[in-house]
């Protein structure tokens, strides 16, 4: 069977119709009359549509978690630093949340930011791009634009997405290309998410929004949906340049951060303290950007982008192995800080094994409601593997069951606890901790985030141990 040509008559013709139909539906993001949906309501999902509930849009929200959805739909929050009279007076805007995912077709814009875990071999764990392509397709229509917002390798709106998408989708309709027919097709656009939880010093709105997207309507849909919520937006060629530019903001962190972490093991083997080198280092004007060790690293991005990137490399038969050896460091920080509990109750005619252990801080970093990757997660499963009895304290967590890659169903303890436990180890230092009276009640203190520097008392400083 003998495809037809599209002719250069036919190719300008549609040309000039796409940019009739995108100029009409700027004007509608420009009189907010546009639509916008927004799929995965967790850390980044939520603030993005409560973004653009603020500018003006009618806004509706769908996740698959139905206990989400019926809170936000009561005006209620699972997100910490999001309150309750947010969700209010984001009801009060019209936004609505829903588990079924049939009115997307009434959306004009619809922006996936759904999760992009690890699999079990440390390879792209796909699964709910790919649930939410088949379970959006059925429900696309003409003129609409779907953006992905999930961190994930270079190729993926491209080579998973659009190909899901449009096998999905009613009969007719494709992604747009060059000389497609508008009428026939909706515009899919990739713009990596830059939440930074915990982060009050710069505002969502000042925070550039990279955009790219394979053809020109559907990359000036997204500039303009992006521009309503966003003071820059910083245009690149591609789908697949923006989806390596979030890689490469990560990777940038994750590789400095291993150094600093390795200088760390490093200087503690030489008696020296990292972190008087890091802020003496800090003090230079020029050349250098302060970077801190810790137990592991957390968040949903940083400890997954670089397993991201040289798994896509492996495909082109390259080795990023600059990328695979700070990820190695990084995942063993955790195991070191084991051994460095183990060491420090040896030392004191104490052995792991039955030693009641009080870990401070659950979430991967301060004064955050965030489990994603935290490496807490890993120290009290290595502690009770090897025979510890762990408990925890977090003001944000005040119960922590099942996740993903975790069973705990623990119960937070109260500081008033401490005298009773053998070690209190420090994992994330939240600013709500009075450090000194900590170090005073505990037995022995395992400072992992040099939480306890200010505290200068000689007797209390023989209780710390710095790892």
């Amino acid at each position: 069977m003998q495809t037809a040509k599209t002719s250069p008559m036919q190719a300008e013709a549609a040309g000039k119709s796409a940019s009739r139909s995108v100029t009409e539906k700027i004007r509608s993001i420009e009189q907010r009359t546009a639509h916008v949906g927004v799929v995965g309501l967790g850390y980044v999902g939520l603030p993005l549509a409560m973004l653009f509930s603020r500018a003006g849009f009618r806004v509706t929200g769908f996740d698959v978690d139905y206990t989400k959805v019926e809170k936000l739909n009561a005006g209620s929050s699972y997100i910490q630093r999001i309150l309750p009279e947010e969700i209010g007076q984001l009801r009060d805007r019209g936004f609505s949340a829903s588990a079924e995912y049939s009115g997307a077709r009434q959306m004009d814009a619809i922006i996936i930011c759904v999760p992009t875990p690890l699999d079990e071999h440390q390879g792209p764990d796909l699964r709910f791009i790919e649930d939410t392509a088949r379970s959006l397709a059925p429900h696309l229509r003409a003129g609409q634009l779907v953006i992905l917002e999930s961190t994930t390798y270079p190729g993926t709106t491209e080579e998973v997405l659009i190909p899901l998408l449009e096998k999905g989708c009613p009969k007719g309709l494709s992604c747009f290309r060059a000389g497609a027919d508008p009428e026939k097709s909706f515009y899919v656009a990739y713009s990596p998410e830059r939440e930074d939880p915990g982060n009050v010093t710069v505002e969502r709105s000042d925070i550039p929004k990279v955009v790219g997207a394979s053809t020109q309507e559907a990359a000036d849909l997204a500039a303009a949906y992006y521009s309503s919520i966003f003071n820059r937006i910083i245009r690149v060629s591609s789908p697949a340049a923006a989806e390596m530019t979030k890689l490469l903001e990560n990777i940038y962190r994750c590789v400095n951060i291993a150094l600093v972490n390795e200088l760390k093991l490093l200087c503690l083997r030489m008696g020296l303290d990292i972190w008087e080198i890091i802020d003496a280092a800090a003090t230079k004007p020029f050349g250098f950007q302060p970077f801190y060790p810790g137990p592991g690293l957390g968040g949903h991005c940083i400890p997954i982008d670089p397993f991201y990137l040289s798994w896509k490399a492996k495909e082109l038969d390259f080795s990023t192995r600059f990328i695979e050896l700070a990820g190695e460091v990084n995942t063993s920080m955790p195991y070191h800080v084991v051994e460095s509990v183990t060491a420090a109750l040896n030392d004191r005619s104490k052995p792991l094994k039955g030693s009641r252990i009080l870990v401070l801080g659950l979430s991967y970093k301060r004064d955050i409601d965030d489990l994603r990757e935290s490496p807490s997660l890993t120290l009290i499963e290595q502690l009770r593997r090897k025979g510890a009895r762990v408990d925890y304290n977090d003001p944000y967590f005040p119960t922590v069951g099942r996740g993903r890659h975790y069973d705990l169903n623990m119960t937070s303890v109260p500081l008033s606890e401490l005298p009773h436990y053998d070690c209190v180890l420090i994992a994330t230092d939240h600013s709500d901790y009075d450090y000194e009276q900590i170090v005073r009640e505990a037995a022995l203190v395992i400072d992992t985030r040099n939480a306890t520097k200010r505290v200068v008392n000689p007797a209390l400083q023989a209780k710390i141990v710095r790892c």
